[in-house]
């Protein structure tokens, strides 16, 4: 309790001086902080740097939270995707003795190659370049050998905090803070357990064959553990190296369209989708195939939720608020009773700017980004799943649109959406055929 009390009063002492003291008083931490609030600004820039300070669990709170576009403002949200999760790496006779310990067996037997120096060092692990016995060129994850009881720490206090909240805060429920809390936990445990990952990727690869322009790296499960990762190593250029790619003489509209039809098969077809589609986890391969990493962070959703969501893209795509909020009750995400009228009426607002405008000339980005505004403006939350989701179609296009400037996204993500309403005759009657 003693070691809990020294990080409270830590915690409070960062966010008074990062000019946070709100959120001091909200999850009552007051009375550990002596003085005056820093005369700071509140603002994006100080809760991202107050993060980055509190360590592992919060750098990853943060990266939670710049998914949520339902709950926080754009400023906050591209302020806290900047949050860096890096971390100055472990040594690597810790590193060694991990590896050792979590394959039971010496390291060198284990490796015929293992560097020293990482490739990639964060808050929760660091990758590591080795070659196996058998001359296969593999990638490294181990996980930091005191996470576990950090993110223990930080956890159990995040849950006290979130209770006081939830009785202090006058929004707490629509926000739930305590839900709020228990999501992020699953997540975080999930990003820990490095056997979870390796399967994510298995049922990955097994759901995207035999699509030949994709490529996830194979699991060496006889190298891997909760604690260690060992997968194939991925060669090539980062997906957003324009210059690069073009000195390579890469198709880069033919890699955007791979890029975005690979996460419309995922989110559409398969329900379940690599969910942390940034430039460093998509490479382009020499054989102009894409290589994806990463599969800590993945997201799931059931028939029904794909269902509703199709019918939300396709009532943005023809500017229908009616259907657009039947879409949203379905989601779960609707107002209590007699503001149902009110939320109709403000969608049906922020649609008729777009109604002038064809398939091709709509961007997802700024059609969601508008469509969020009006959820945080009615204090809805969106289930943790579906914001990932969103979160996720719009990063892709702004990656393809890296790639390509012309690119765009809906003409391809309609008929997904329209192939889950019904026969296509029926699904696909009102929407604008591409011009």
């Amino acid at each position: 309790m003693r070691e809990s009390t020294k990080r409270a009063a830590h915690i409070a002492r960062v966010l008074t001086r990062h000019g946070l003291a709100y959120l001091v008083d909200v999850t009552g931490l007051e009375h550990l902080v002596r003085g005056h609030a820093h005369e700071a600004p509140p603002g994006p820039e100080h809760l991202r740097r107050a993060l980055e300070e509190l360590g592992p669990t919060f750098v990853k709170l943060g990266q939670i939270l710049s998914t949520r576009a339902d709950l926080i403002p754009p400023a906050f949200e591209a302020e806290l995707a900047r949050l860096q999760d890096a971390a100055p790496p472990v040594p690597f006779p810790l590193i060694a003795r991990s590896v050792a310990t979590a394959l039971g067996r010496p390291l060198e037997e284990a490796y015929a190659r293992f560097d020293a120096q990482p490739l990639a060092a964060a808050s929760i692990g660091q990758v590591h370049a080795a070659t196996l016995p058998d001359g296969a060129e593999v990638a490294v994850k181990v996980r930091r050998p005191d996470i576990i009881d950090q993110v223990d720490e930080d956890l159990e206090l995040l849950h006290r905090l979130a209770r006081v909240a939830q009785r202090r805060w006058p929004l707490a429920q629509r926000y739930d803070p305590v839900g709020l809390a228990i999501e992020f936990e699953t997540t975080l445990r999930g990003e820990l357990d490095y056997e979870r990952e390796g399967a994510n990727a298995d049922r990955i690869r097994a759901e995207l064959d035999p699509d030949d322009s994709v490529h996830v790296p194979l699991v060496h499960w006889d190298h891997t553990t909760t604690e260690v990762l060992t997968l194939e190593r991925i060669q090539g250029r980062k997906i957003t190296d324009v210059e690069g790619l073009a000195a390579d003489g890469v198709d880069r509209t033919r890699v955007a369209r791979i890029f975005c039809e690979m996460y419309l098969k995922m989110v559409f077809v398969t329900g379940f989708f690599h969910a942390d589609p940034h430039p460093g986890n998509v490479f382009v391969r020499a054989d102009g195939t894409l290589g994806l990493v990463d599969y800590g962070m993945v997201g799931q959703v059931d028939d029904a939720t794909r269902r509703a969501l199709g019918a939300v893209l396709v009532a943005l795509a023809v500017a229908d608020a009616d259907r657009l909020a039947g879409a949203m009750a379905e989601l779960g995400v609707a107002p209590p009773g007699g503001d149902a009228n009110a939320l109709r009426d403000d969608l049906a607002e922020f649609m008729a700017t777009y109604r002038h405008l064809t398939l091709e000339e709509l961007q997802i980005r700024v059609i969601l980004g508008d469509m969020l505004a009006v959820v945080r403006r009615h204090h809805l939350r969106l289930p943790h799943e579906l914001a990932l989701l969103l979160k996720t179609v719009t990063i892709c296009e702004g990656v393809a649109q890296q790639l390509d400037p012309g690119f765009e996204l809906l003409p391809l993500l309609i008929p997904y959406a329209s192939m889950l309403q019904g026969p296509p005759e029926e699904a696909t009657a009102e929407v604008p055929p591409p011009s």
